[in-house]
């Protein structure tokens, strides 16, 4: 069953499902002549009439958190056996931000605030897993960005004596054997609207009503490709072997070019070779003795028509890119020298916005 079912769950934590907007046509009907409308008056209904006609919801705050390599924060619980995102109900009268905030005071002992959301999930009434005497209504499930914990911030963390067991940082792609469904969708759908930086998803039961190209390519579905080797600047010196060689290819705008593989979502630099392209200088490699991964840096002048069906052919942000791959503590000096080349190139620093698929027919600049 979905998160939202913890321990404290009741129906107190139900809300209205309607806009306050639409909650004025209530008390439009009553007020009419100052007195209340009148039988007959067309669509008039008594403030009880309406208030039974509007339906309810329980109402519940989770938090998104990820480690410094990507991974998501997920709790073990003593009253089921899935994971969950830290969180919990709203209580009656509480605000859904302020109920992140307190959940994770309680349930890991660490204080902060959650102003940013990534998503808002509705959770239909028939989803399966709840019993029936719970008399589940559906749900309406906020969840907020805990942002990136470094390993001190994870240390601090302290469990309550009972109801959280333990947590773990889970990489992306094993949600699905770690969380029910529902709450698998919603953490990937919220993590990918956190990396697009595209505001907050819409989702009806974790899939969302506007899908962006990382949702439709399924990014993240698999594991990253671990590319886990210490990173060198400049050029691969000739006593090395190559074991593979990939750039970052510039747009005028800043973003690089990336490639995503249609049956698995897995994110890879393209090679050299993908496109037309103008001051290609080496930018470094990673080597961790079975050979070297070599990068370039250039600009990109034209890209030709797909030739690979298997790969959808992005313009992301190089910060976009390192948070779909699985590059460790090296990422951070790699990510550096890219910044240093985009310099050299005289181009932007890309604002982060969703990452764009682009034409199979190719494009120029």
């Amino acid at each position: 069953m979905p998160q939202l079912t913890d321990q404290g769950a009741t129906d107190q934590g139900a809300t209205d499902q309607g806009a306050t907007d639409q909650g004025a046509t209530a008390r439009a009907a009553t007020a009419r002549d100052g007195t209340g409308a009148h039988e007959g008056d067309g669509t008039w209904m008594t403030p009880q009439e309406y208030g039974a006609s509007r339906a309810v919801v329980w109402s519940a705050a989770v938090v998104l958190v990820t480690d410094t390599d990507g991974r998501i924060l997920v709790q073990s619980v003593d009253y089921r056996a899935d994971r969950l995102l830290p969180g919990g109900a709203v209580d009656a009268g509480e605000a859904p931000s302020a109920a992140a905030a307190r959940e994770l005071r309680e349930e890991l002992g660490v204080d902060g605030r959650y102003p940013r959301g990534l998503a808002v999930d509705w959770i239909p009434a028939d989803t399966p897993g709840f019993p029936p005497e719970m008399r589940f209504p559906g749900e309406i499930l906020h969840v907020y960005d805990g942002g990136t914990w470094t390993p001190e911030r994870i240390d601090a963390v302290r469990l309550p004596a009972q109801e959280i067991t333990g947590i773990h940082f889970a990489e992306p792609a094993e949600l699905p054997a770690l969380m029910e469904p529902g709450d698998a969708r919603r953490a990937l759908s919220a993590l990918r609207a956190r990396i697009n930086g595209c505001g907050t998803a819409l989702l009806e039961d974790g899939r969302p009503t506007t899908p962006t190209a990382l949702d439709r390519l399924g990014v993240l579905r698999t594991r990253r490709i671990p590319e886990r080797e210490p990173w060198h600047p400049g050029p691969v010196p000739a006593q090395l072997s190559v074991r593979d060689r990939s750039a970052w290819l510039f747009a005028p705008d800043g973003r690089v070019l990336l490639l995503i593989a249609r049956a698995t979502g897995a994110a890879h630099l393209p090679p050299p070779t993908a496109a037309a392209v103008t001051a290609a200088a080496p930018l470094g490699y990673r080597y961790g003795g079975q050979g070297a991964h070599a990068r370039t840096a250039a600009r990109l002048t034209a890209l030709p028509p797909a030739a690979d069906p298997a790969y959808a052919r992005l313009l992301a942000t190089p910060e976009q890119v390192r948070e779909l791959s699985d590059w460790g503590p090296a990422g951070g000096h790699e990510l550096a020298a890219v910044h240093t080349a985009r310099l050299r190139l005289g181009l932007p620093a890309a604002p982060r916005t969703p990452a764009t698929e682009l034409p199979e027919a190719g494009a120029r600049w």
